[in-house]
């Protein structure tokens, strides 16, 4: 199995866990839910992820940093529960697992690595988005739609969307919107503030496989497996929406 394989496979598979998290704890508190989650997902993943390479070093939202990663070839960045609150949402379909594969390009930490390979898993959509092979989403006619926080949209989102004249798309996690603007049913995605690598790392790498744009807000490339995991801003988009989004975002 290569490495594309694999992130399908165990991000598919973790959803499959969490769905039945979901029914098993439908009389649970969201809280509750939550926390098993997050919780059983990563037990998941770290042992999936270990027994099919073993020399590898992961980096989870929901695990302890571990140094040996700033120095590792290859680096597993992981979310896996991406959309806690829509998890704990009984009905709600905005959430994801994402597993992405950094290499090092031969130096050590994010200066020269890139991305390559990643899986976006929806399960309560029945959806695994997976590099390498991902259908460019098709052209759509009429004003951009915006992928947005449906509960704390960022400013710079509202402003593009009020320059472009487009119309704002509501949802939760960053995953089910990178998502949304792969499958066609958004155009921009943009965000500032408040996510870390594991938000994006794998619909990053799915999206570009699709095609798509991505970016941080002023244009620069998105580098993975830093010191420092916090990576506030990014922006995926239909490419022919690229340089009217970065005349507002930079």
């Amino acid at each position: 199995m290569n490495d594309h394989q694999l992130a399908a496979r165990v991000a598919a598979d973790a959803g499959e866990l969490l769905l039945g998290v979901r029914d098993e704890l439908a009389e649970a508190t969201e809280s509750e839910r939550k926390a098993a989650g997050d919780k059983r997902s990563h037990d998941f993943l770290m042992g999936a992820l270990a027994r099919s390479r073993p020399a590898d070093v992961v980096l989870s939202e929901e695990g302890a940093d571990n140094p040996e990663r700033l120095r590792a070839e290859r680096v597993w960045i992981v979310d896996p529960l991406d959309g806690t609150r829509e998890f704990s949402e009984l009905g709600r379909r905005d959430w994801a697992v994402h597993v992405a594969l950094w290499e090092s390009g031969g130096k050590s930490g994010g200066e020269s690595g890139e991305l390559v390979a990643g899986a976006v898993a929806l399960p309560a959509q029945g959806i695994t988005l997976a590099t390498p092979d991902v259908a460019p989403p098709a052209s759509e006619p009429g004003s951009p739609r915006i992928a947005v926080s449906r509960t704390r949209p960022p400013a710079i989102a509202l402003r593009v969307c009020e320059r472009l004249g487009g119309t704002l798309v509501p949802m939760g996690s960053a995953g089910a919107k990178v998502a949304a603007v792969i499958q066609g049913s958004a155009d921009v995605y943009v965000h500032a503030g408040g996510q870390y690598e594991w938000d994006s790392a794998a619909p990053v790498a799915v999206a570009r496989a699709a095609g798509l744009h991505t970016s941080r807000l002023d244009g620069s490339a998105l580098r993975y497996n830093r010191t420092d995991p916090l990576l506030p801003d990014l922006l995926v988009c239909r490419p022919e929406y690229t340089d009217a989004v970065l005349s507002v975002t930079r």
